[in-house]
């Protein structure tokens, strides 16, 4: 375990305020310029339209009444505190792995301040063919997503040349 944080993975922290940001500009400005449900199409297979999630991925437990706002809060600040404890013990040069925490860290809490501040979760990317619409999501659930995706990615790839930095 690296002893000083500038050899750890928290060196790479910087991007969770930089994903907070961005994903908090993005719902202002969506809250400001849509009203609910207002769509605008950009592309054939794409639209920015202003939904509210109430539950998690998916609107997993959005029909609840109301528990679930801070139970997926907790959540989020559960996996932020050990993604961040996680960072510590990581190398510095464990890049994909490090990126991957805190692509995660920053979409959670960008979602758990949009639980906290409005009971719901801002979401307003909205990717389509024809009929059938995949569900609306934000810049916190793509760096959630994106992080997700290099976890996995960095389960399969040999990584000894990293750890050996």
């Amino acid at each position: 375990m690296p002893t000083d944080w500038k050899q750890s993975g928290l060196k790479w922290y910087w991007i969770v305020p930089v994903v907070i940001l961005l994903d908090q500009l993005s719902k202002q400005w969506v809250l400001a310029n849509f009203k609910l449900y207002e769509s605008i199409e950009l592309l054939p297979i794409f639209n920015f339209t202003y939904v509210r999630n109430y539950g998690a991925a998916f609107s997993f437990l959005h029909d609840a009444s109301g528990w679930q706002v801070w139970f997926f809060s907790a959540i989020a600040i559960g996996i932020s505190v050990l993604l961040t404890f996680w960072l510590r013990k990581e190398a510095v040069t464990q890049w994909r792995l490090n990126l991957a925490f805190t692509l995660v860290i920053g979409g959670a809490i960008g979602n758990l301040i949009d639980r906290l501040i409005h009971g719901f979760v801002v979401d307003f990317l909205d990717f389509y063919w024809g009929t059938s619409h995949f569900p609306a999501f934000n810049i916190a659930d793509s760096a959630i997503c994106i992080g997700a995706g290099l976890l996995i990615l960095d389960s399969f790839v040999n990584n000894d040349s990293e750890k050996k930095s």
